[in-house]
């Protein structure tokens, strides 16, 4: 062959996206993909842009993860006992490979991995192992990450924004802000997203919003990573490049972990080693390379040029014969070690454009990801002589304590996030300011100047019971949506140990107070005077009083409900749970009509003690008779009409009114965070 026919085949070669090595015969190759890139026009030269090291994220040791005798079962009803998901499995994931979960769904392979995650502690027996040594939970997890199928974002916050948030909950306060700057821009380029650096999570493709969600989680460099499902939703090249940043990750010394359901022969590849479940037993465990092997030693032959990754998954289907406790007894005696590859015994070939070359697995810290696929790993191994994972006296104290940042810091910096998000969320926000215009417009033309109008009492006080019920529903109805629009983020950040449910809670919950204070503000000032209520400071002071805590306990009240059911159930049973508070407000039915039997009720209403501070305030503490432009006015003296209502008129009554109101606020809240609580724990 010539040198100019061997260049043109070097070069179709190097275009082709597949790999030269037949798997289905058992043969084992190195795989090299040579990657071409595209030189902007105005470049003096061809060179080509130095690799990327992210030698500025903190240190952190190599860690194996192993499992015995691991079982799991879930509880199917008081009367159907218990159904066993995971039988006795067995295995070791080994830090710098990249490591798959494969099975039929049913498998077992999600709950085998939220088990090592440590997601899920109950019903479960076994054990399981960090570098040969007794698993400390609350340690590991805060040395683990678990990026989720779906990937929760936050949809107003721009790349560079979810980073900042990233970097300030994970990195603690012993490191400055040019520092955390440093490593946010160098996971940003390694990943590839500079391009979108401004762009909303919202805005992101499948693959940009797949690795957004590992640079947040890379922010701390945690030596394990869990990924569920990382290629799902992606198109053949996306997957692809994802899988080439696993790699890489994995090649700079950490344990990555993940489940997937049936990849292409060129993905299926990638992987360095395959854990294969069938009705909750391995049936596989070892090097991929070493698939076709075992199961032709077993008397399964997979046909040529046919995806060993949808073969093996026949055979646990049951496609072609009962084979599947005939490879777990194979797997358990350990049969399919022979077939394991001379090339993971602490040395990983690493993949370059144009060598291949063996280098020793070092310490997660020091890997240069491409997004493009190149993959490369520095010379000067990361240093890192402290095992976080073995010894408590080796943790920073901010991590002794919890979390890498004090309660109160992550109180702050989730308090910026949220009050940005509202900011942010134009749709909402002017929705609700257009809203409070409108109505209080409305209200004013329909009870233009009637407030001291004694012909028109029974009017004024619809007005100001419709005020009352307007701050109730405009306050309540947006925040049954805030955690289950956010549960998804909240259970990804929290779990992965960005912050505590307290700080969060917190932080939520006081971030639209402001906004609803300032909304109730302006719509009363507005309605106050156009009706011509009473120009009295005081009395203005205390209908405002009770108008903002009608707002902030409606706005507890919804908190509680959202935190508790999902978006359906929410929206459907808020609306509902008020109508009884209306009936008992002291509006419709007059309190001394209703029957002693229910006579209780109204006091479980906040609307009853709200209106009646809002009439004490409007016609109590002795106010004047009012003006009659009628021949006779029944309720010229707004004592009588009080007297009427069964309502008192004196500051005493008021003074209750209000704290009944203060006293249910506090509790709600206190409601609300057990019940977010709750709800997590079951989540989990």
């Amino acid at each position: 062959m010539s040198l100019n026919t061997f260049f043109l085949f070097s070069t179709f070669s190097s275009l082709s996206s597949g790999s030269q090595t037949n798997l289905c015969n058992g043969s084992s190759s190195v795989t090299i993909t040579r990657t071409l890139r595209k030189v902007p026009n105005s470049s003096p030269s061809n060179n080509k842009k130095p690799m990327i090291s992210l030698t500025h994220l903190p240190k952190r040791p190599p860690v194996d993860i192993q499992f015995i005798d691991l079982s799991y079962s879930v509880s199917e009803g008081m009367k159907r006992g218990y159904k066993t998901i995971l039988k006795c499995v067995n295995g070791k994931f080994r830090s710098g490979e990249l490591t798959g979960i494969m099975g039929p769904s049913g498998a077992g392979k999600s709950t085998l991995m939220n088990i090592l995650a440590g997601y899920k502690t109950s019903n479960l027996d076994g054990q399981v192992m960090i570098n040969e040594k007794e698993r400390s939970l609350r340690r590991f997890r805060k040395m683990s990450c678990y990026i989720m199928q779906d990937d929760c974002l936050s949809p107003l916050l721009t790349v560079k924004e979810a980073m900042q948030v990233s970097a300030n909950l994970k990195l603690g306060k012993g490191i400055t802000q040019s520092e955390k700057k440093v490593v946010i821009n160098e996971i940003i380029e390694a990943l590839g997203l500079q391009d979108c650096v401004d762009t909303n999570s919202s805005s992101l493709s499948g693959g940009q919003r797949k690795r957004l969600s590992i640079a947040l989680e890379l922010v701390n460099n945690p030596p394990v990573m869990f990924f569920d499902e990382p290629t799902s939703g992606l198109d053949s090249s996306s997957c692809f490049q994802c899988l080439c940043l696993l790699k890489s990750l994995a090649r700079g010394g950490r344990t990555v972990i993940c489940t997937i359901h049936q990849p292409s022969a060129r993905l299926f590849e990638m992987f360095d080693h395959l854990y294969m479940l069938a009705e909750g037993q391995c049936v596989y465990r070892g090097p991929v390379m070493g698939l076709v092997p075992f199961l032709s030693s077993m008397g399964l032959n997979c046909p040529s040029y046919h995806n060993p990754a949808d073969y093996v998954m026949e055979v646990a289907c049951g496609e072609h014969g009962d084979y599947v406790q005939k490879l777990v007894i194979a797997v358990n005696a350990g049969y399919c070690n022979k077939f394991a590859s001379p090339d993971h015994n602490g040395v990983s070939k690493v993949i370059t454009n144009d060598i291949s070359k063996e280098v020793p697995v070092k310490p997660p810290g020091d890997t240069v990801a491409v997004p493009n696929g190149s993959v490369k790993t520095p010379t000067t191994p990361a240093t890192c002589t402290t095992s976080l994972l073995d010894s408590s006296e080796n943790l920073p104290q901010s991590e002794k304590n919890g979390f890498p940042t004090t309660g109160f810091q992550q109180f702050v910096i989730l308090l910026k996030r949220s009050m940005y998000i509202i900011l942010m969320d134009k749709t909402l926000t002017r929705m609700r300011l257009v809203s409070h215009f409108i109505i209080g417009c409305l209200i004013g033309l329909i009870y233009y100047d009637i407030g001291n109008n004694a012909a028109k009492v029974s009017s004024n006080a619809g007005c100001l019971f419709f005020c009352v019920m307007f701050m109730m529903f405009t306050a309540m109805m947006p925040t049954i949506l805030t955690f289950p629009l956010e549960m998804s983020v909240f259970v990804r950040e929290h779990l992965n140990y960005w912050y505590s449910v307290k700080a969060y809670y917190m932080a939520k919950t006081l971030a639209d107070i402001p906004f609803q204070i300032v909304l109730t503000t302006c719509y009363i000032i507005g309605v106050y005077f156009i009706t011509s209520q009473p120009l009295d400071a005081t009395r203005f002071g205390m209908f405002l009083l009770v108008a903002v805590l009608i707002a902030l306990v409606s706005q507890s009240f919804g908190l509680l409900i959202g935190a508790g059911l999902n978006i359906e159930s929410g929206v459907f049973l808020g609306p509902i749970s008020t109508i009884p508070m209306v009936l008992f407000s002291g509006f419709f039915a007059n309190l001394e009509d209703i029957p002693y039997y229910i006579k209780w009720l109204p006091y479980m209403s906040y609307l009853k003690y709200g209106f009646e501070a809002s009439m004490i305030a409007i016609y109590g503490l002795d106010r004047p008779k009012l003006e009659c432009n009628a021949d006779y006015c029944h309720f010229k003296y707004p004592k009588s009409f009080l007297k009427e209502m069964s309502m008192n008129e004196d500051m005493t009554s008021y003074l209750i009114d209000v704290a009944v109101l203060c006293g249910l606020f506090i509790l709600l809240r206190i409601c609300a965070y057990f019940v977010l609580r709750i709800k997590l724990f079951q989540n989990r």
